[in-house]
């Protein structure tokens, strides 16, 4: 096979791209999100499940294959944006075809193809300014501040990129679980408890069930939303008590038009105080 014939092999495909190239055999969740054309995907997954290196895998199959592609990389601290951007930065080195970098640092490159991979903090200074996105991953979702996740959508208006929210579960609470469970169909979805990862034993699950309790062990290795442990009211019990059919006693306050039991549960969703 000729090199012109892999790299359009690769190019078409990721997962094959993955396998002979990175040396990296995806489970089956990670080939589908790989082959996925989704605009908008949300990755419910366990710790450790894979989800950091599936992600890095798509950012960096961007850069090289689709010239001019900017790439950003957003996560809770500037630790977890340098350890996202190291694991693109060693699967370009591995790509022996790929763009020679003009551009170098700690946190970003840029291509000769006119690629460029950015990882930045959660800190919503630090996004403004960037346009013709092509495709944003969030990883730690759950842990990003609401207020930055709204300043990344707009970057996708004109460009149509792409947007990843991949995260363990924390809590019923902001933007993470809000599209997770209202988000409908504008959102494919992908939940990847332990149970379902070939890495991780039985026996260790069961050793880490022990020791860090119900409540830890169903968010951090299966996927589930509980009930965050500052909370006053349950969630549901909160939801369940609002109604658009009862007319309020008073004047309300919110006249954004959307409703009162929608803007009650998004400044839940956000943690503040109704």
């Amino acid at each position: 096979m000729t090199t012109e014939s892999q790299d359009l092999i690769h190019a078409l495909d990721p997962v094959a791209w993955a396998l002979e190239v990175l040396d990296i055999i995806p489970d089956d969740w990670q080939a589908s999100v790989l082959r996925s054309s989704h605009r908008r995907l949300i990755l419910n997954c366990s710790r450790q499940s894979g989800k950091s290196t599936t992600a890095a895998i798509l950012a960096t199959h961007r850069a090289i294959f689709y010239p001019g592609s900017l790439i950003l990389l957003i996560s809770p601290s500037l630790r977890q944006s340098g350890e996202q951007f190291r694991i693109c930065a060693d699967f370009l080195g591995r790509n022996v075809t790929s763009p020679k970098k003009i551009e170098d640092n700690r946190l970003s490159c840029t291509l000769q193809n006119g690629s460029r991979i950015v990882s930045l903090p959660s800190t919503e200074a630090t996004i403004r300014g960037y346009s013709n996105v092509s495709l944003v991953i969030e990883d730690e979702s759950a842990r990003v501040p609401d207020e930055l996740y709204y300043a990344i959508r707009p970057m996708l208006a004109v460009s149509g990129g792409r947007l990843i929210l991949m995260s363990t579960p924390f809590g019923k609470r902001g933007h993470f679980h809000k599209e997770w469970v209202e988000g409908g169909l504008d959102w494919y979805r992908f939940e990847v408890p332990a149970t379902e990862c070939p890495r991780i034993s039985p026996a260790f699950l069961e050793q880490e069930k022990r020791s860090i309790g119900e409540w830890y062990f169903a968010q951090e290795y299966l996927c589930k939303f509980k009930q965050t442990t500052d909370s006053v009211f349950r969630y549901d019990d909160v939801l369940g008590a609002i109604s658009d059919k009862i007319a309020p006693l008073f004047t309300p306050v919110i006249t954004s038009g959307q409703g009162i039991s929608s803007e009650i549960k998004t400044l839940f969703n956000k943690g503040e105080t109704v």
